[in-house]
């Protein structure tokens, strides 16, 4: 039996879980955008809203869902021009796997792959990150999501100053980057 030439790595079910994230934008303000942080109270860190996603659930559908919870904010994904592997919806025949660049889409932009547990342990969260942008009329300051967190709207480069981790302030960048090139 042949294997394949490619490194692969694969996971049971027990093994992964799958998030979803977006990176919560406040577009009203002209070239003043604004990115919203939480600050998870009881490890005083600053992060980007993401958790996991519910059975049955798509990732658009948890990545929205999770801001609401931890934001308290509704929001919408924004649509932004990116290059993906995905080929297009209405593929017809054999594309080859290349990068294509795609006005206006609300795909995941970053994937990360976060390897859990010690000793061995091959348990992985992926997380999908999306963009979003407030819905009309909703004001920042006006909401207040899960308990444990405090969402809090910045300009872009103090988020990115702010932000914990550095993984976060490479998906940051990466989503400053897209909505830039987007306005």
């Amino acid at each position: 039996m042949a294997t394949s030439p490619n490194i692969t790595t694969q996971y049971t079910s027990e093994q992964f879980v799958e998030s979803s994230g977006a990176i919560l934008f406040d577009l009203s303000n002209g070239k003043n955008k604004t990115v919203c942080l939480i600050h998870y109270h009881a490890k005083d860190e600053w992060l980007l809203a993401k958790g996991r996603r519910n059975c049955g659930e798509s990732r658009q559908e948890a990545a929205l869902r999770e801001i609401h919870e931890e934001t308290g904010y509704q929001a919408h994904l924004y649509p932004v021009t990116m290059y993906t592997r995905a080929p297009p919806i209405d593929e017809r025949g054999h594309m080859p796997d290349i990068p294509r660049l795609y006005p206006d889409i609300v795909e995941p932009f970053m994937v990360t792959m976060r390897h859990l547990g010690t000793d061995g342990v091959k348990d992985v969260k992926i997380i999908w990150w999306f963009i979003a942008a407030l819905d009309e009329g909703v004001v920042p300051g006006s909401a207040s999501g899960e308990e444990q967190f405090t969402p809090e709207f910045f300009p872009l480069q103090q988020a990115l100053e702010k932000l914990s981790f550095q993984n976060d302030r490479d998906v940051l960048r990466e989503a400053i980057s897209l909505v830039n090139t987007r306005l």
